[in-house]
């Protein structure tokens, strides 16, 4: 069964979260953890609507912190998906911040990543996606890329399951 392709602005979701002491580590700045469920959030709502239904975290890719985050600020995460095959997405993430303390200052990126996320039905079985419909040359880059990634994922993969099942 063929589903109908989706545009990428069909799922496209942000979130946003201001920073409390509650957020932070020692050094007064915002936890790792904190940026990145805040990412695995947006990127599941993201795979939730793109699929129709349920979906899971199956790999998180490249998250870098570029610049510190502090209490205060204002995090904005949006996402989308770059690529989607049989069950599974590709979903990007880009993570602003607005310093609480200095009004009218453009937002700084603060981080990226890339998670792949399954579809699954109600007995947790991989279910059918429909595939991205890019809409402008940027979504057709992040397609591409998203290809790339995902020939380095699977042969990653296969790395890790051949190493565990060569005796030591």
């Amino acid at each position: 069964m063929d589903l109908e392709p989706k545009p990428t602005s069909a799922a496209r979701t942000s979130l946003s979260h201001i920073m409390t002491a509650l957020d932070t580590n020692l050094l007064g700045t915002v936890h790792g953890g904190v940026i990145m469920k805040l990412v695995d959030d947006v990127a599941g709502a993201v795979a939730q609507r793109h699929s129709g239904g349920p979906a899971v975290t199956a790999a998180m890719d490249d998250m870098t912190f570029l610049h510190p985050v502090r209490v205060g600020d204002l995090v904005h995460a949006h996402a989308q998906v770059n690529w989607a095959g049989r069950s599974s997405m590709e979903v990007g993430v880009r993570v602003l911040a607005e310093p609480w303390d200095r009004a009218g200052v453009p937002p700084t990126q603060v981080a990226t990543a890339y998670l792949v996320f399954v579809a699954v039905d109600r007995t947790g079985q991989p279910r059918a996606v429909p595939p991205v419909l890019p809409e402008t040359p940027e979504d057709e880059r992040r397609l591409r890329e998203a290809e790339i990634r995902r020939h380095h994922r699977l042969a990653k993969r296969a790395e890790i399951l051949e190493s565990r099942a060569t005796p030591r």
